[in-house]
């Protein structure tokens, strides 16, 4: 079905038109939760000039969102569960790893691995950066058309390229950037991993107001979207794809 065949929000719709051109959007999680909003971008199409978008009006942690069946396929644990793991070689990790009730905003993280694509020198400009998006995209692409992918010969961690591996019920299970951004993916027929990047004030060191977020989106013309906009898109989506 297309996109004018779904009951959306319009900035859901528009936010859907972004994506599927490749383009960047503002993404607002929620009220009461991280209350940020970040700048996503299909990760397919993520140029250099994106990574420098992402670092200098962003200046958060540029990440990429990754379908929860693709990092499976792929090998991708949450980091977290990798500490677990690591603590029984080295107890003094168990102090540091992620507990109930560490985040304000959340249960968890959706942390995985950083890695640098290995055809990248340092892993670190923004040319490097686009590679390595690039081909995170390309090999969840890969995985969820059943090809075969060696994530390891493809990539190297540590790198400076962070994975968010999302929830399996996405919004159904948490509501943070990395489930909506993909959830957005999905709904817009793309591979679904999105770059994204929290976008911080310069003034205050702050998360970007959501008024300023949306000044922000009319400046540089891009669509501003929220996160309960999507939840609701997503529901209906996935109702009328259940047949």
């Amino acid at each position: 079905m297309s996109v004018d065949e779904y009951i959306f929000a319009e900035n859901v719709r528009k936010a859907i038109e972004s994506f599927k051109a490749g383009n960047t959007i503002l993404l607002f999680d929620m009220e009461g939760r991280e209350e940020e909003t970040d700048f996503a971008i299909p990760a397919e199409a993520v140029k250099p000039s994106d990574v420098r978008l992402m670092r200098k009006e962003g200046g958060g942690l540029i990440c990429v969102s990754l379908d929860a069946l693709a990092a499976e396929k792929l090998g991708l644990p949450l980091m977290s569960d990798l500490l677990v793991s690591a603590s029984e070689v080295d107890s003094s990790i168990l102090k540091t790893i992620e507990k109930s009730g560490d985040l304000k905003y959340d249960s968890r993280s959706s942390f995985s691995l950083w890695v640098n694509h290995r055809k990248t020198r340092t892993g670190i400009p923004d040319n490097d950066r686009a590679l390595t998006i690039n081909e995170v995209a390309n090999s969840v692409k890969k995985t969820l058309n059943a090809e075969p992918v060696d994530f390891g010969i493809e990539f190297r961690t540590p790198g400076h390229v962070a994975l968010l591996r999302a929830a399996e019920g996405l919004t159904n299970e948490r509501c943070g950037q990395t489930e909506l951004s993909v959830a957005l993916a999905h709904m817009s027929g793309i591979t679904p991993a999105v770059a994204i990047c929290e976008i911080l004030d310069d003034h205050s060191g702050t998360a970007l107001s959501k008024k300023k977020a949306i000044e922000l989106s009319n400046k540089k013309e891009m669509v501003f979207v929220e996160g309960s906009e999507i939840v609701e898109a997503y529901e209906t989506w996935k109702e009328l794809n259940s047949y």
